[in-house]
């Protein structure tokens, strides 16, 4: 028990220092590089630590790994004694869009690796009793599996009768009597031993299970299980990531009872319906076609980061506001600010047609759309030169788009910010008397060369530094990598570690 232990606290703990080291790196590199932009006198590096680290020490990873012995027999001993309990969790409060507030729990590096070792030992003896339906939280099932199937159904379908419901506080207010009957009536395969850990994470109160361990990940499928079943018996398709749930019928009557088999469960389970965030049941149809549900008829859906329209698969508006703000801040950081505000000793004025900090800002939104690729070693993928790519960066998360008129459109967007970008940061030095500014590339040149003279200009000697990213050719390459080796071989499974 103890080397199982072990092995899994090591884990967890390995985790947040690889974490801690990639902010610190990340952090130095960037204070550098802003010494470059506002001179040597730019404000002194300030390296934080976790506040949670302050209330305990094994809640600091490099802490936990240099007793990593001692802590593991401990723990192991509580367990085979029966009186193992984690310590109580540090709380934190996550604003949320509407203005309230998510309370996230952080357990101790130590608690968190036994709700670990808990959730893979169910999940392991347990997982094929879940719905093929049920996508969260599960090794063989993700939410990219869950948008190809919604899209396929979809698209054999001028329209569907569509039913969309939101619950309050899901987590927080799941009854511990409905969550215990689930695991003992439906075949689920757990042990004293293991029931006596789930109590211990859920404590004494009768309701709601904590966010921010994982075994709560598990335990939120069995509480959905029922759940589940019914749909299935009823002859609804549906998709629930956790307790995101989209249920669609091509019959109007199944789809009513859609409604009736949700209520019971809310009920049942202690999980109340939030109105307000609930579409109901409303009818997608094709654009053109006429529908007799004036005032319920939707021509998309949006699902887990997606839109998905009876047509096409998209990113949603939300998401893409979000990734145009990032790009728009990565502009104004390298090529406005440093000219704003600020004296010009420590800017490279841009010179003999080369910009480093037009540059900069290119590799930043690089990164940003495609992580660690080139668009050399992009190119070279989609001419097949390389066979296996795994793909980063923002887009990675959207490996089922298949909008190529939003993708076209985001391209121009791109081009067209970064042009107005450069005029204004053009105008900024001209206001300081620096003429020489406009007889540059890339200030010399109009709006519809900017693709290709940044395609062929050289920075340095080196060809393609300038290039322009383009949401269309990593769409493309994610595609060829899907296609020629699997969504979960090809995409990366943490997209947003690479948002700046």
């Amino acid at each position: 028990m103890k080397d199982v232990i072990k092995k899994y606290i090591k884990l967890e703990a390995e985790k947040h220092s690889e974490r801690y080291h990639t902010y610190h790196n990340a952090l130095h590199i960037e204070h550098e590089r802003n010494k470059k932009r506002f001179g040597k006198d730019y404000r002194k590096k300030e390296v934080k630590q976790p506040d949670v680290w302050l209330q305990d020490k094994k809640y600091n990873p490099f802490y936990v790994l240099k007793n990593l012995d001692k802590i593991a027999g401990v723990i192991a001993d509580k367990i085979k004694k029966g009186t193992y309990a984690p310590h109580e969790p540090y709380t934190q409060e996550i604003p949320k869009k509407n203005g309230k507030t998510r309370t996230i729990t952080i357990y101790q590096i130590p608690d968190a690796a036994v709700s670990n070792y808990l959730y893979q030992r169910l999940l392991k003896k347990n997982q094929h009793r879940l719905s093929s339906l049920s996508y969260a939280y599960r090794s063989d099932r993700n939410v990219h599996f869950a948008i190809q199937d919604i899209s396929l159904d979809f698209q054999s379908h001028s329209r569907l009768f569509i039913s969309e419901f939101d619950f309050s506080d899901f987590f927080g207010s799941i009854n511990h009597t409905y969550l215990y009957n689930q695991l003992d009536k439906n075949g689920f395969m757990v042990s004293d031993f293991e029931k006596q850990l789930i109590k211990a994470f859920l404590g004494s109160v009768n309701r709601g299970i904590p966010q921010g361990t994982s075994i709560s990940l598990f335990l939120a499928n069995i509480v959905c299980w029922r759940l589940d079943r019914r749909l299935e018996s009823e002859g609804l398709r549906f998709a629930r990531y956790a307790d995101d749930t989209v249920i669609w019928s091509s019959n109007y009557t199944k789809i009513c009872h859609s409604f009736d088999i949700i209520s019971e469960f809310s009920k049942e389970a202690g999980i109340e319906i939030n109105a307000n965030k609930s579409d109901g049941i409303n009818l997608i149809v094709k654009p053109g076609l006429p529908s007799e549900f004036d005032t319920a008829t939707k021509q998309y859906i949006e699902f887990l980061g997606y839109k998905l329209s009876l047509d096409n698969i998209s990113i949603k508006e939300e998401s893409v506001k979000r990734m145009k703000k990032q790009i728009t801040y990565l502009l104004y950081k390298n090529l406005i600010k440093p000219v704003k505000g600020y004296q010009l000793k420590s800017i490279i004025v841009p010179n003999n047609n080369e910009d480093p900090a037009f540059v900069t800002a290119m590799m930043q939104i690089r990164r940003y759309l495609y992580g660690n690729l080139s668009e050399a070693t992009l190119k070279s993928f989609l001419n097949g030169k390389y066979k296996r790519i795994r793909f980063k960066g923002i887009m990675s998360f959207y490996p089922l788009i298949d909008d190529v008129n939003q993708l076209k459109e985001l391209d121009g967007w791109l081009v067209s910010t970064i042009f107005k970008t450069l005029k204004l940061r053009e105008k900024l030095f001209l206001r300081r008397n620096i003429m020489r500014v406009s007889y540059n590339f890339p200030y010399n040149i109009k709006r519809e060369e900017l693709i290709n003279k940044c395609k062929t200009m050289k920075y340095q000697g080196t060809k393609g530094l300038y290039e322009i990213p383009s949401f269309f050719r990593i769409y493309r390459g994610i595609k060829s990598g899907i296609l020629n080796n699997g969504i979960e071989y090809t995409m990366n499974d943490k997209p947003y570690e690479y948002d700046y």
